[in-house]
């Protein structure tokens, strides 16, 4: 069992090696959807505040064309155009910016959960692939176990061998010396 412990060590540690690379790669893709959820998660306050600037410089607009109006004797019926003119521009900014917020929210949400589902079935099958490679990898482990045994058992017998070997030589040396001096 002494030869097989390092054998042994080194397919655990193998084995652990890729358990440890599957849980990262699972971590990276949990991460990425977490991720891609925060994105989605903020187009609403983004879309917000995005907006607020738009109707805050349409106040502005509005607060110069007052100061102008009042300012200005006369002009009170062209700053009332210009006043329109600047309603339906802001009025047609904020269409234009709710629809794109929409689509862009929409079209990222599709593309994360496109996402999600690849990323699904990709751990799926690479939870099967490293499951089938582990229980190869344990196949392996154990035939080379095997082997190590094996090899430890007939090294083992050998030693005995060249051992009685040794036994025996040193007995014919001993009774041809005492033949010899006999």
């Amino acid at each position: 069992m002494a030869y097989t412990t390092p054998i042994t060590t080194a397919f655990e540690m193998q084995r652990a090696t890729i358990e440890q690379s599957q849980k990262a790669l699972e971590q990276t893709i949990d991460f990425q959807q977490t991720v891609n959820e925060a994105v989605v998660d903020s187009f609403d306050s983004q879309r917000s505040a995005q907006r607020r600037g738009v109707e805050l410089s349409q106040t502005l607009a509005h607060s110069y064309l007052d100061v102008v109006e009042s300012s200005v004797p006369g002009a009170a019926g062209t700053v009332d155009e210009v006043r329109a003119a600047v309603d339906e521009q802001y009025d047609f900014l904020l269409d234009n910016h709710a629809e794109v917020f929409e689509t862009v929210a929409d079209e990222y949400e599709q593309g994360a959960d496109a996402y999600d589902e690849l990323a699904a079935d990709y751990v799926e099958a690479l939870d099967e692939q490293v499951q089938l490679l582990v229980e190869a990898h344990e196949e392996l482990e154990s035939q080379s176990v095997d082997v190590a045994e094996q090899w430890g058992d007939q090294l083992e017998s050998l030693q005995d061998q060249v051992e009685d070997l040794q036994e025996q030589v040193t007995d014919v040396q001993e009774r041809a010396a005492q033949a010899v001096d006999a």
